[in-house]
């Protein structure tokens, strides 16, 4: 993709890719929203339901998605995608204390997905921050 200024921008390659995996994540968060129900930390802000918390966390996925894709809106997609990967972590982190029975392999995925979201919001300052 070329930006609309001087050409392509270091981070498109990472931009494209992030944006495709938000994408397909948003989707899921509709086609199957019963895992990411059961991830959702209790006591929600202003009467959120689990439910509704899934549903608000796609439409948040697939609006980033769509800003990363759109050269003109990247970095703008950048600033939301760390805002977004900063206000699932909580999710994560509820997610890998439930899973703490688990089997191993599960419990492991569980655990790698927390340190995991420092280089997805490191990836995602670049993108905002690339010229």
């Amino acid at each position: 993709m070329v930006s609309t200024t001087d050409g392509p921008r270091r981070s498109d390659k990472a931009a494209r890719g992030m944006a495709l995996s938000l994408a397909g994540m948003g989707v899921a968060h509709f086609v199957a929203p019963k895992p990411f129900d059961s991830i959702v930390p209790p006591n929600l802000p202003l009467g959120l339901t689990p439910r509704r918390a899934t549903q608000l966390s796609g439409v948040a996925e697939l609006t980033t998605a769509g800003l990363l894709a759109v050269p003109r809106t990247r970095r703008l997609g950048g600033v939301a995608a760390v805002a977004l990967f900063a206000a699932v972590f909580p999710a994560n982190v509820y997610m890998a204390q439930q899973w703490s029975d688990k089997p191993l392999p599960l419990r492991l995925g569980a655990y790698a997905r927390l340190p995991l979201q420092l280089p997805m919001i490191t990836t995602a300052v670049k993108i905002a921050r690339d010229k």
